[in-house]
């Protein structure tokens, strides 16, 4: 599925500003066009939202009632309408996030930088990527295990030692990965969910 233009929440992406009290003023017709079905799918799907329907739901309503024209106002509907809240992030984290990954294809950005990476790393090279949420490090952490795995090819399939070269090696030998301990959290708090993962480029 994908969503119909949401121009309330590309322009809100635009204009981030959620934690903050400054108020981004934001285009008059800004936030008129949004779609509770369309608004709710990007949530769940980009930011991962648990209460992605309530906070659609509250955004529609809202609109219907005064069209929002400032990212604070945004802020406000989303913290109202989250029922449990997280003490480490404000309620519209996720918003925020969900709404910059779709308006700025973020995930696709990533898949095509690991692919790319291959063409210009050179063997023993290193390939060190810090992901900061669960949908930037899943993307990592598979292509990595692609890549350390190498040519996947059926049992029982026959084929010749010729034939298996042909297809070559693993590219990459994942090294594993690194999470920030208690003391940069605290010295850094940004750093909480951050996670390292690191490979190294085989002669394949």
């Amino acid at each position: 599925m994908m969503p119909n233009v949401v121009f309330l929440l590309c322009v809100m992406a635009r204009w981030i500003c959620v934690w903050t009290q400054r108020a981004v003023s934001l285009p008059q017709n800004g936030c008129k066009t949004a779609e509770e079905a369309d608004i709710a799918w990007v949530l769940k799907t980009f930011g991962e939202e648990r209460f992605a329907k309530r906070i659609a739901r509250a955004i529609v309503e809202r609109n219907r009632e005064q069209p929002m024209t400032r990212t604070k106002e945004l802020a406000e509907v989303v913290a109202a309408a989250t029922p449990v809240k997280d003490k480490f992030k404000h309620p519209a984290t996720r918003t925020f996030q969900a709404v910059r990954i779709w308006v700025n294809s973020e995930l696709e950005e990533i898949e095509q930088a690991l692919k790319s990476s291959l063409s210009v790393l050179a063997p023993g090279g290193r390939l060190s990527i810090i992901s900061f949420h669960s949908l930037e490090d899943r993307i990592v952490k598979r292509f990595m295990r692609e890549q350390s795995r190498g040519p996947q090819v059926p049992a029982g399939l026959p084929m010749t030692e010729e034939q298996l070269k042909k297809l070559g090696g693993r590219e990459l030998r994942a090294l594993g990965k690194l999470m920030p301990g208690e003391e940069e959290v605290a010295e850094n708090p940004r750093a909480r969910s951050s996670v390292l993962r690191i490979a190294e480029r085989t002669n394949a």
